[in-house]
């Protein structure tokens, strides 16, 4: 997501390109179960699959079916280390959002560029 196109507001609005981007973003993690994630993996350095769904206390096949729709989606990356799948946030603007709910600074992965 280009925030050139938030700041380069005509008539104070933003495009409506930009719009729709955030809306689709804000619809994929909208989902309790998916904010809930997306502040476990923001909180943690690094979060498992094992220690997110221990975490929520739901099944691990529901937890991996939101996580499956995070990482399609392009919010959320994953990362095998040893036999551990690392998850964390990719998306700037959803790092933005889950950082302010978490009020925990994030910055930004050493290895991800902006989309």
């Amino acid at each position: 997501m280009d925030f050139a196109q938030f700041n380069s507001m005509e008539k104070n609005c933003c495009s409506t390109e930009f719009i729709e981007q955030c809306a689709q973003k804000l619809k994929v993690c909208g989902h309790p179960m998916r904010l809930q994630l997306l502040c476990r993996i923001a909180h943690d350095t690094e979060p498992c699959v094992t220690e997110l769904w221990s975490c929520l206390d739901r099944p691990q096949p529901v937890v991996s079916q939101h996580l499956a729709v995070l990482k399609q989606k392009g919010i959320v990356t994953s990362e095998v280390r040893g036999n551990r799948r690392i998850y964390s946030i990719v998306d700037p603007f959803i790092r933005m959002i889950v950082g302010s709910l978490i009020e925990v600074p994030m910055p930004p992965p050493d290895d991800v560029t902006e989309s």
